[in-house]
């Protein structure tokens, strides 16, 4: 297939042969050579790589039911704090006319028609939902098997020693095939960081998938908890099999912290996801990329009990990570949009590209994986300032998504 008259990352018109899942070829645009069955008329717009959503909660999504106001403190509107949410979830996420299944396999047909391809979602576990959730997800994993790359990661919303039996379910959903083990606030959620992550790590190891922590804790607590993970992963020889989520004040310590974390980041190959959170304490993004840690964009929850925010585009959320970092010259908004896309395919396989640092615009060479984007825009800054809706998705070479919708759907 040839992608004609396309402009890899807003460079000049190109003509872009795809064999398989690879891109073998980039040429000038040819006007004159007639198009020949199965290529794909790029009409002159940007050609981006595809979306890599590295943190979603595609089970607790509400995309496509009634909006649901978030104005209530209480059962219905959750209270305040990581406890209080879910269990405002865990009162209400049954209540629907939907059945759950097809509510997370239509919110990840939405992402893939905005053009997302590759995408690590949380299924919550516990003594709740059990595997009930973990199902749903790893249902609608295989209904769009050939439209998108999905890894399953089991999570302990509610903690792990807070309710007993817990340990017992996480098993279970590793025993069923889950990708990725998940941890959650050692300190302030379960109180006991040590044996917390001793269990996650545990796990991992026994049965030989990735650790994601979700951290929320604040300051000098989210410094010692994201401590205990280092030793951890230096101990066992799990470099560049962690990823720490979230981390919203691991850069408001001091200067010599942030920069001690970034490098031992960079050392033990421990990835960050993002969601673009609204606080300034973050690690600062063009620091971890230009040292080299693997860094991605996730959504987080897609309008459901925790938040009115999420909205299946990832195009949307890029726009807000170049907002939330102060990001205004074209080089650092072009970052957050490598970062949107082929940072979290870094987090997915260690096979994809990492963004190098500022400047570096990977995904689209020769040799490339053929996960693309094609999308109306002047340049790639515009492209996420005014997020148009013309759009193209590629998955493995394949087109799967034409004008916001699913081929097929």
């Amino acid at each position: 297939m040839i992608i004609r008259n396309a402009r890899p990352w807003g460079a000049d018109a190109a003509d872009i042969v795809v064999e398989g899942d690879r891109i073998t070829g980039l040429r000038p645009h040819d006007e004159s050579a007639p198009p020949s069955a199965g290529d794909v008329d790029g009409r002159g717009r940007l050609l981006l790589p595809a979306f890599s959503d590295v943190h979603v909660h595609l089970d607790s999504s509400r995309i496509g039911l009634p909006f649901r106001p978030h104005s209530a403190i209480g059962k219905d509107g959750g209270a305040p704090g990581v406890w209080g949410m879910m269990l405002n979830d865990r009162d209400n996420w049954r209540n629907t006319d939907v059945p759950h299944a097809e509510i997370v396999a239509g919110t990840l047909e939405r992402m893939i028609a905005n053009g997302t391809t590759r995408v690590r979602t949380y299924a919550q576990v516990d003594v709740d939902c059990r595997l009930e959730k973990y199902e749903s997800v790893v249902a609608a994993k295989e209904r769009f098997a050939n439209e998108a790359d999905v890894q399953v990661m089991i999570f302990p919303q509610a903690g792990i020693l807070r309710e007993p039996g817990t340990v017992d379910v996480l098993e279970a959903a590793l025993r069923e095939g889950a990708d990725v083990m998940g941890g959650i606030d050692p300190c302030q959620l379960d109180r006991d960081p040590a044996k917390h992550l001793d269990i996650v790590f545990g796990l991992a190891e026994k049965y030989q998938v990735e650790v994601d922590i979700h951290l929320h804790e604040p300051g000098e607590l989210g410094v010692f908890s994201t401590d205990l993970v280092l030793e951890r992963t230096r101990v066992l020889g799990m470099q560049g099999r962690v990823t720490i989520s979230h981390g919203y004040g691991l850069g408001s310590v001091s200067e010599a912290v942030t920069r001690r974390l970034i490098d031992e980041f960079a050392e033990l190959d421990i990835a960050m996801a993002t969601i673009a959170p609204s606080t300034s304490g973050h690690l600062p993004l063009v620091a971890l990329a230009e040292a080299g840690v693997r860094v991605g964009l996730g959504e987080d929850g897609q309008r459901d009990y925790w938040s009115p925010y999420g909205n299946c585009d990832m195009l949307d959320r890029t726009w807000q990570l170049a907002f939330v970092n102060g990001f205004r010259r074209d080089d650092h908004i072009e970052l957050a949009l490598s970062v949107a896309t082929v940072g979290g395919a870094s987090i997915m396989s260690h096979s994809s590209p990492r963004v190098a640092g500022v400047g570096d615009r990977p995904g689209v060479e020769v040799g490339d994986r053929a996960d693309l984007l094609l999308v109306d825009g002047e340049t790639p800054t515009s492209a996420v300032m005014d997020r148009g809706s013309d759009r193209t998705v590629i998955h493995d070479g394949r087109v799967v998504a034409e004008g916001l919708r699913v081929v097929g759907s």
